[in-house]
């Protein structure tokens, strides 16, 4: 499929939502696809992204114009397909699976965010058994569609997002730059920590809420009446979406990201703020363990919580606020992880293994990237 200095090599298609460059909706998903777009082109293939118009929870996909752009892709010419467009389209795929390689990229299994929708998993199982290769981003993920749909373990890959290191976080004295990144849904647990901080109002600290608020207005206005109800209206920002950039800068401005979401496949924000020296409380729940990961020593940058647990959070916040031993040995551990994370060229070529059997990079141990291995 490809020559030396890239002579020869195909074309990839890149099927992706049609919201991957607006700012107006930032996700993990959207930035893994742009950067993917940028690192493969980088390496010197040709990239031909398609873009499709699809909902946040997998469904409204316009499949018509699916099947339009899979008959149009040359024979044999390989493509990938966002799953978020693809993993509720068993009934398009087929017609073109057999002629063209159809890889779907599974940044969070449709069957994960709704278990007791039976319809789903069953259309989901059907999508993965069409598919060529299957990529998903973390070890975790892989064994969760492994042990969810009978699929073949040769034909599910890991790409893991790439996390380029960013500008150091210097860090305050007392540590009380408090940051949280992500779309305000019930998934993210923002309620968790709005509760766990109204426990702390005694300590020095501030939080900044960074992500979209039009994903579930529902509950994004539920938790503007819980911050102004514990009196945090002060101490707590829901600032909506931001640009990349300003994401950026607030890593590097913040002393410790706080995600205590409650279903996650990675962790990009995790691996984000490791970019930048930043250590992490988060809850213990899918592959974060695996994006926090673990130095030379064993210690992780970060810690772990009980999944769904406010007061567990809460524990965790007061001993990081409290502990200056606490918060030079994360930020200490944090620095050393920075230097361990892959970043988007790594991604693009285990995407490369998965579309072309090319041999994938050797960024890290597996111990460093997962804290102990897959929890399959």
């Amino acid at each position: 499929m490809s020559g030396p200095g890239g002579e020869g090599r195909t074309t990839i298609h890149l099927v992706v939502p049609d919201v991957i460059d607006d700012p107006r909706h930032p996700s993990g998903g959207n930035v893994y696809d742009r950067e993917l777009s940028v690192a493969l082109s980088a390496l010197g293939w040709p990239v031909r992204e398609h873009h499709l118009r699809g909902g946040w929870n997998g469904a409204a996909v316009d499949q018509g114009r699916l099947a339009r752009v899979l008959a149009d892709v040359p024979d044999g010419e390989p493509v990938i397909v966002d799953g978020l467009l693809g993993l509720d389209a068993p009934d398009v795929l087929p017609a073109e699976g057999g002629r063209v390689p159809l890889h779907l990229l599974v940044h969070l299994p449709l069957g994960l965010a709704a278990p007791d929708r039976l319809e789903v998993r069953h259309r989901e199982q059907e999508a993965l058994s069409v598919a060529t290769a299957v990529i998903a981003t973390s070890d975790w993920a892989r064994a969760w569609l492994l042990d969810t749909y009978p699929l073949p373990d040769d034909r599910v890959h890991v790409a893991r997002p790439g996390a380029p290191r960013t500008p150091l976080s210097l860090g305050t004295a007392d540590g009380g730059e408090l940051l949280c990144v992500g779309a305000v849904v019930p998934a993210k647990g923002q309620d968790h920590l709005v509760d766990a901080l109204a426990t702390l109002r005694e300590l020095d600290w501030t939080c900044r809420i960074m992500g979209p608020v039009d994903r579930d207005p529902a509950y994004a206005d539920r938790i503007r009446t819980q911050i102004r109800r514990t009196g945090l209206g002060n101490r707590v920002d829901l600032t909506g979406p931001v640009r990349r950039e300003e994401i950026r800068a607030a890593y590097g401005a913040a002393d410790l990201l706080v995600a205590p979401t409650l279903m996650e496949t990675y962790g990009m924000t995790v691996a984000e703020a490791l970019a930048a020296g930043l250590p992490v409380i988060a809850s213990e729940v899918g592959g974060v363990g695996e994006a926090l990961g673990v130095v030379g020593d064993g210690a992780r940058p970060g810690i772990l919580v009980r999944l769904g647990d406010p007061a567990a959070l809460a524990e965790a916040l007061r001993r990081w606020l409290l502990d200056d031993d606490l918060r030079r040995r994360l930020r200490r551990s944090a620095r050393e992880r920075r230097a361990l994370l892959p970043d988007w060229s790594d991604t693009a070529r285990h995407v490369l293994h998965a579309v072309c059997g090319s041999t994938p990079p050797v960024v890290a141990t597996v111990g460093a990237l997962t804290g102990g291995g897959a929890a399959r």
